[in-house]
């Protein structure tokens, strides 16, 4: 049998879930693999690295750290905004999901993290960041 290395193409099943069991990720709910290439830093280097030494049909189930999934929630991400720059009939409320533009047109999401009459912050962390992901992972091709 192959063992799968570094460099080459593969495609997995996955299902990730958090350390309480709540289902955040699942490839097999889309109906669709996911290929990429091994190494190539296209993954968190949790997932990315637990590849290497995986036979087609194994399956296998890792926890990855926050250091190697989404990393630490970082407070620069947190943002600040007067309510006046949202619309008239936004009501905010604590970890609801906001979406609007950068400067440069880019599609941003970002989740209230507080708010008062006056202003909203808004929090652009990844919203795994701080959080252990659990993955059950399956191979299904290697390319």
């Amino acid at each position: 049998m192959n063992k799968v290395k570094s460099g080459q193409t593969v495609s997995v099943h996955y299902v990730g879930t958090l350390d309480d069991g709540t289902e955040f990720d699942n490839s097999h709910a889309r109906g669709e693999a996911i290929s990429f290439q091994v190494g190539s830093g296209q993954l968190i280097p949790g997932f990315d690295t637990a590849l290497p030494g995986m036979v087609v049909g194994e399956t296998k189930t890792i926890r990855v750290d926050p250091e190697n999934a989404y990393g630490e929630p970082d407070p620069n991400h947190l943002q600040t905004f007067p309510t006046s720059m949202f619309p008239d009939n936004f009501e905010p409320a604590v970890g609801l999901h906001v979406q609007g533009s950068s400067d440069s047109g880019q599609p941003m999401t970002a989740k209230v993290s507080t708010f008062d009459d006056e202003n909203v912050t808004l929090d652009f962390n990844h919203p795994l960041a701080g959080k252990a992901l659990n993955f059950e992972i399956e191979l299904v091709d290697v390319e």
